[in-house]
């Protein structure tokens, strides 16, 4: 099959089965003209890629796994992939219980803002729960009775925790989504403009680099028939936003 008959056949975009094969995960024959072509092993192949993919595993790992895959017996493929997967069963529920001390304080916030006065004046310093508060972790203190522990204020480190492969699909799945997108000026660092049937695949990338890059702020916006993107970090990471969303002068740069 050429790309175009492989892609059709297996649901995977022509310029993702592109970034598979320079990531070295789906190397392709070739025709005598120069085409790529595809063969029912290859269908096995991108279909072992997606699975992987789709439980989380890093493009690293999923290269390592291939090369058993290609090679060893199916008892080997699974007595390497099930440590990797159980490590992602901990991660999850992680995740989970994270995700559910956020929800209760979402309910806290709600409920405090319920109980706010109904009155005319702007708010004050009683409404600052609306305000982000600085996240903090327990430490022992240099000087300190015993057993005391102090709080303090912890930023996200301005580092990306995602491999060299990750981090170019990441930025390969920023551009198809930034296709054609508008800058225009807002409040954050970064404001674009999208086609709202993008909003989806925005707010997924969004979700996902916050996740492996904490600093980043995202915020969504619907207007009509388009959305909103508002992009915010802090200074030290000016250097990472402009690699990924552009300059201001031109769309988001290509790698």
């Amino acid at each position: 099959m050429l790309i175009s008959q492989f892609a059709e056949h297996t649901g995977v975009p022509a310029t993702t089965l592109r970034f598979y094969e320079s990531a070295g995960l789906a190397p392709a024959g070739r025709t005598d003209s120069g085409y790529r072509v595809y063969g029912d092993r290859d269908v096995d192949r991108v279909a072992f890629i997606q699975t992987a993919k789709h439980v989380g595993l890093p493009l690293g790992e999923i290269r390592e796994l291939l090369a058993v895959w290609e090679h060893d017996p199916c008892a080997e493929v699974r007595a390497q992939l099930r440590p990797k997967m159980a490590a992602r069963l901990d991660e999850a529920a992680t995740r989970t219980a994270e995700l559910a001390a956020f929800t209760d304080t979402l309910r806290h916030a709600l409920a405090q803002l319920d109980d706010l006065p109904d009155r005319a004046e702007p708010c004050d310093a009683g409404c600052g729960f609306l305000a982000p508060q600085p996240r903090t972790q327990v430490v022992d203190p240099p000087f300190a009775a015993p057993g005391a522990a102090i709080t303090v204020p912890v930023d996200p480190p301005i580092a990306c925790s995602l491999d060299a492969a990750d981090h170019g699909e990441r930025v390969h799945r920023w551009q198809q989504v930034l296709v054609d997108v508008v800058r225009e000026p807002g409040p954050a660092d970064v404001r674009l403009r999208l086609p709202i049937d993008r909003v989806g695949a925005l707010a997924e990338l969004a979700a996902a680099e916050q996740h492996c890059c904490p600093f980043y702020e995202f915020d969504l916006h619907l207007r009509g028939t388009e959305v909103i993107l508002d992009v915010g970090a802090p200074a030290a990471a000016a250097e990472m936003v402009r690699a990924l969303f552009g300059d201001g002068t031109s769309a988001p740069p290509a790698r």
